[in-house]
């Protein structure tokens, strides 16, 4: 069996998903670099990936029992000696393959960004050998392990389009209705600036229901979530995305909507490598963003966005990313 083999371990497989649809071309990409990948999932849909692709599905009622089937199928994996391991955003997973992989002396590497650090995640970062992650700032732990590369954004999913003048800029805002969304100070900007904001995004906690009708109460308009595949035209139908999530958390739809060349302004700094200071803006400072979206008014927002694109092509496209990846298991 050849080496040439990436196991590869994710919650799950579906290009629909309103969180993990990105994970089905990451896993595309990695199978045309990889002789076959072979892919633990707690659930998938079926033939969404490309032939040297295999699913093991280890989804069941309990915890306990999913851990058994996890640790089982990646068991039996390992005895073909693949080239490595790669968790990707679940640092549970990673620490119940830490004991298998050790023994059977493959790589172990974790791809997480997020800006909540926990037990878990720490106790993850000590076993594994390599952990990925878009930008050091999006990792929450010091580490010497960390390898930053890129978000991996599909740019021929979201094309380049050309935004024509209008009287009013469209504005848009997509996540889920976390507090740590800062989304407040966006309706607050959006009303200075008499700009038309939408803001689409699913509340499944408590805590996301309660700030929803919290910025309802403050006039927010929102619209219902969209498809991932739905994604790409909707954001071609407005002039400028607002992010405004807290530092730590790169937001994969910042990249992606700048790959479509709309202008994009944030507050995070880790943006600093594809957004210029004039597009970013203090996190709590609704003046700030209001003077930013009245400058996007009257600029050159194609020239503009396609400079953004250039960016993310360069330094976070799917090609770099995959690329990444497969250096960095077969090192």
């Amino acid at each position: 069996m050849t080496r040439n083999t990436l196991i590869f371990v994710t919650q799950q497989v579906d290009p629909e998903h309103p969180v993990l649809a990105a994970t089905v071309p990451k896993l595309r990409a990695l199978a045309e670099r990889f002789d076959e990948v072979v892919v633990l999932a707690d659930g998938a849909v079926a033939g969404v990936l490309p032939s040297n692709c295999r699913v093991h599905t280890y989804g069941t009622a309990s915890r306990l029992g999913r851990g058994a089937r996890y640790t089982s199928a990646l068991a039996s994996e390992l005895r073909r000696r693949p080239a490595g391991v790669l968790v990707h955003m679940t640092p549970l997973q990673a620490i119940l393959a830490a004991p298998l992989t050790r023994v059977a002396r493959v790589p172990l590497l974790l791809w997480f960004t997020h800006w909540k650090p926990s037990r878990t995640l720490t106790a993850a970062e000590r076993l594994v050998d390599t952990v990925l992650t878009v930008d050091r700032r999006s990792f929450p732990l010091d580490s010497t392990k960390v390898q930053p590369i890129g978000h991996g954004i599909d740019l021929s999913a979201f094309p380049c389009g050309r935004r024509e003048p209008v009287s009013r800029l469209r504005v848009i805002a997509l996540g889920r209705t976390s507090p740590a969304k800062g989304l407040e100070t966006i309706v607050r900007a959006a009303a200075l600036a008499d700009v038309d904001l939408e803001l689409r995004g699913p509340s499944l906690t408590d805590e996301e229901r309660a700030e929803r009708a919290r910025l309802t109460s403050l006039g927010a308009r929102f619209e219902e979530p969209v498809t991932y595949s739905e994604v790409p035209e909707l954001l071609l139908g407005k002039d400028v995305f607002v992010n405004n999530m807290r530092e730590g958390a790169l937001d994969k739809v910042v990249y992606e909507a700048a790959a479509t060349c709309m202008p994009v302004l944030a507050s995070n700094s880790g943006f600093d490598d594809i957004l210029p200071t004039t597009l970013r803006f203090p996190r709590e400072d609704a003046e700030v963003l209001a003077a930013r979206l009245r400058e996007l008014a009257v600029a050159d927002r194609n020239a503009l966005g396609r400079s953004l694109r250039d960016a993310v092509e360069e330094r976070h496209s799917l090609e770099h990313w995959a690329d990444e990846v497969f250096a960095a298991v077969t090192a």
